[in-house]
């Protein structure tokens, strides 16, 4: 019988024989090997056929492609440029299970290690002969880099330069040497010291009477200072064309006899001409003031220089609406003033939500239009009062003037219809309340005759019997007049006559 102790010996010498053969099973020469784990100071890459499963921190800083993953054709492609040995084919690195690959430059001590891990490909970049360097190979990719900024610099349209402290220039891209040419001595003349900012400079060349414009910004640094130049001949020519245009406008503005005003889109005075003031009376310190709307409007108000508005309180109101009308270009009144002057007054939109308000002066315009209405007005009155009844007809045949006796004698105004009247519609109304006269024809036929015109009467009679003298007169521009003249008794004798001249008349 086996003791409690003899038992604990037994247990423990198997436990120790089964530790063993699992040990020696998993040291075995059939027991793959699992991929290292990723180190943050060595490049390694990880692929599962072409596509990358991991990648260290070292590695994504030293592949310069387009992506921080790179597939494998993207980092063979890569890579050949330090190790041009390098097999993308994968069987390779499969059939030899490791591959070294020495870096192809002379000198170049870095190494890639390919392993195949159990399906998994293992590339892994050694820079440990080095390390004081901090990696070859990041080393190149600085190199890379530190040559492509070169090139951009170089290759850049614009001048770049820097200056010493002393102003000299220590180095320049060639967009400066082309426009240095073989002087040495610095384009600009720029200040020295500490300052940073962007100025306007010009460049005369030799044999060239324009001057060049550049806006050179500089940027100091440890050693002097760093330039950049920028070509804004363009510019510089657009805005001198603007100023031109702007004096040209200026000086029109200047000798119009129409007052401008416009206002910005904040409301407020951006612009006058002389003209405004002569109009307004508005002293020219207060419009260089740039007074908003409100303030301009009032001001005229104050100067009896527009129309006294009935109800003050919505007075402010209608400069609102004023406003309004004239972004669409729809205000347009004639303001008559206390002194007896006329302004036309009209608002004009401009780009960018400006208001231009033109004032014209247009009393004389004015005055003599009403003088030219009284005019008329008068004459038409003195035709009234005459006992002949009178029709004016035009070179078109169109009537145009009757006075009282002629609406009187025939029973018609043609001023209430709406249709213009001709002397055939005219004849046709006489014809109807006379009798038979071969005189109607013969009217038509003078007021269209343009040649060998002469005044002439005849006697025709109203259907009651009454005779009416009827007088034919050419005026001037192709008219024609025609009077009625009525006659207390019949008239004995001829019953048509003709008469060359006025004194022919009964």
């Amino acid at each position: 019988m086996m003791t409690p102790q003899l038992v604990d010996l037994v247990l423990l010498i198997g436990v120790s024989l089964v530790t063993a053969i699992l040990a020696v099973v998993w040291l075995g020469p059939g027991r793959q090997r699992r991929p290292e784990p990723l180190l943050g100071d060595a490049a390694v890459w990880l692929f599962a056929g072409h596509e990358l499963l991991d990648l260290s921190d070292r590695a994504r800083l030293l592949f310069d492609g387009q992506t921080d993953r790179p597939d494998w054709d993207s980092l063979c492609a890569w890579l050949s440029q330090q190790f041009p040995d390098l097999p993308r084919d994968q069987a390779r690195i499969r059939d030899s299970q490791r591959i070294d690959i020495a870096a192809g430059a002379p000198g170049d001590p870095s190494c890639l290690t390919c392993e195949w891990l159990n399906g998994v490909i293992r590339l892994h970049l050694s820079e440990t002969t080095q390390p004081q360097s901090g990696g070859n190979g990041l080393l190149v990719a600085q190199r890379r880099e530190l040559a492509a900024l070169r090139c951009a610099v170089d290759k850049s349209p614009y001048p770049i330069w820097t200056l010493t402290k002393t102003g000299e220039v220590a180095w320049a891209n060639s967009a400066y040497t082309r426009l240095a040419g073989d002087s040495a001595a610095p384009l600009f003349n720029l200040p020295r010291g500490p300052q940073t900012g962007r100025k306007r400079l010009p460049l005369a060349r030799e044999g060239e009477d324009n001057r060049h414009w550049f806006d050179v910004s500089m940027v100091p640094d440890a050693s002097g200072m760093l330039c950049y130049a920028v070509d804004v001949d363009a510019v510089v020519q657009a805005e001198e064309a603007q100023r031109q245009f702007v004096q040209t406008l200026a000086k029109t503005f200047a000798q119009l006899s129409i007052g401008l005003a416009i206002f910005d889109r904040h409301r407020q005075l951006a612009l006058f001409n002389p003209a405004l003031v002569d109009l307004t009376a508005l002293p020219a310190d207060f419009l260089t003031a740039r007074p908003n709307m409100l303030s301009f409007s009032d001001r005229l108000r104050d100067q009896n220089m527009m129309p006294e508005p009935k109800n003050y309180n919505s007075w402010r109101h209608q400069m609102a609406d004023l406003v309004a009308a004239a972004k669409d270009g729809r205000y347009h009144e004639t303001w008559s003033l206390p002194s007896g002057a006329v302004y036309s007054v009209s608002g004009r939109p401009h780009p960018d939500g400006t208001i231009a308000f033109l004032f014209e002066d247009i009393t004389a315009e004015i005055t003599l239009t009403r003088r030219f209405r009284a005019d008329l007005e008068l004459g038409q009155s003195i035709l009234d009062r005459l006992e002949q009844g009178v029709a004016v007809f035009a070179a078109d045949g169109s009537l145009t003037v009757t006075n009282a006796a002629y609406r009187d004698l025939w029973a018609t105004d043609p001023e209430k219809s709406f249709a213009q009247l001709s002397v055939i519609d005219a004849t046709r109304c006489w014809q109807a309340r006379c009798k038979a006269s071969p005189l109607w024809g013969e009217i038509r036929d003078f007021v269209a005759t343009r040649e060998n015109r002469t005044d002439w009467w005849a006697e025709i009679f109203l259907t009651s019997g009454e005779p009416i003298t009827c007088r034919i007169m050419p005026l001037q521009k192709g008219a024609t007049l025609v009077s009625f003249h009525r006659h207390p008794k019949p008239l004995s004798g001829e019953r048509e006559g003709r008469a060359a001249t006025a004194d022919a008349m009964p």
